[in-house]
């Protein structure tokens, strides 16, 4: 097991799409729920900390995203038919320019 995970909870629409890409074995029972469990190294742990300031990790070092950052999440995973997708995802869920403003180079 890797030293971090994401929980995806699922909803049976997508459920029913994991089995269809082949990652039905990958599906557990979490906390009553179905789920998928995306493992992340702890330098992506850290990244996703700075993307979202409120996420919080859990006795077993896994997280739930936002709404928003599971769907992308789950569209990657659906598209690439791997859980191993963190090296690709992490360049979607998380931007580092986020609030910051934009500087320009003058003379």
């Amino acid at each position: 097991m890797a030293d971090y995970c994401i929980n995806l909870f699922l909803d049976p629409e997508q459920q029913k799409k994991m089995e269809e890409v082949g990652l039905g074995d990958q599906i557990k029972e979490i906390d009553g729920k179905k789920a998928v469990q995306v493992a992340m190294s702890p330098k992506d742990q850290k990244k996703l900390k700075k993307a979202f300031p409120g996420l919080e990790f859990d006795s077993s070092n896994a997280c739930v995203l936002p709404e928003e950052a599971q769907a992308t999440l789950a569209d990657i995973i659906f598209n690439m038919k791997s859980l191993d997708v963190m090296k690709f995802a992490i360049t979607k869920l998380y931007n580092p320019l986020a609030g910051k403003p934009l500087r320009s180079k003058t003379a």
